[in-house]
């Protein structure tokens, strides 16, 4: 269900290459995980859970069209937070991404070692989700799954103290990386132009790159599990 969006909010309804909530397929899961929904909170609330737990957590190009990871069904924090926000713009919700720079050790035990030892100590472009619900922003961040969550406690990787809950109400923010963030670099209505930022910074050919993620993946299912 599209319902009435607020006024005077175009700039976070646009569509963009990567942010592609016209596409067909982007439209009709929108529209089954709304086709219930009696206000916009109930809308964002079915897409935040749809997103969060049935797209895995899992390391891909950054540079990835909302459709693709939709397709796919897995994502990390830049191309989920992506779709989560073709979704919602697609039922007329307002939505934008916050980028803040987070710690790496955000992702240690949940990808190899090998891996994590190379990263730079700084992920400069992890954005979090906010829409706009009772005349307010509303941050609502999905990049862990249900059952990475859980299991990556279970394993003493993540704790609670840090990050307690990734349940959101739909009134409050929901920041589950704080403890790990370093800078909050802002807000924008459109994620395109850090994201070929990010693919410009690939120091490795893009085979090796794409061969790191899926080592990296199957790594991370094994955590799941």
């Amino acid at each position: 269900m599209k319902l009435q969006s607020p006024k005077g909010m175009e700039e976070y309804l646009i569509t963009t290459e990567l942010c592609n909530y016209e596409n067909d397929e982007i439209n009709k899961k929108a529209q089954e995980l709304t086709e219930d929904s009696n206000s916009l909170k109930e809308s964002a609330l079915s897409i935040f859970t749809f997103v969060r737990d049935q797209v895995l957590f899992g390391v891909d190009l950054p540079y990835t069209k909302a459709s693709d990871t939709l397709k796919k069904g897995f994502g990390h924090c830049v191309t989920k937070t992506n779709l989560q926000i073709a979704l919602l713009r697609a039922v007329g919700i307002p939505s934008r991404y916050h980028q803040v720079i987070l710690h790496k050790d955000i992702l240690k035990g949940i990808i190899p070692s090998s891996i994590h030892n190379k990263l730079e100590e700084k992920i400069w472009y992890h954005p979090w989700c906010e829409c706009y619900l009772s005349r307010k922003w509303v941050a609502c961040d999905l990049f862990l799954d249900n059952s990475l969550y859980q299991a990556a406690c279970r394993k003493g990787i993540l704790t609670k103290d840090k990050m307690p809950t990734i349940d959101w109400d739909g009134d409050s923010d929901l920041k589950i990386i704080v403890p790990w963030m370093l800078e909050d670099v802002g807000t924008h209505s459109s994620y395109d132009d850090v994201c070929k930022k990010v693919m410009d910074d690939i120091k490795m050919p893009k085979f090796l790159f794409k061969m790191a993620l899926k080592i990296s993946n199957r790594y991370t299912n094994k955590v799941r599990k």
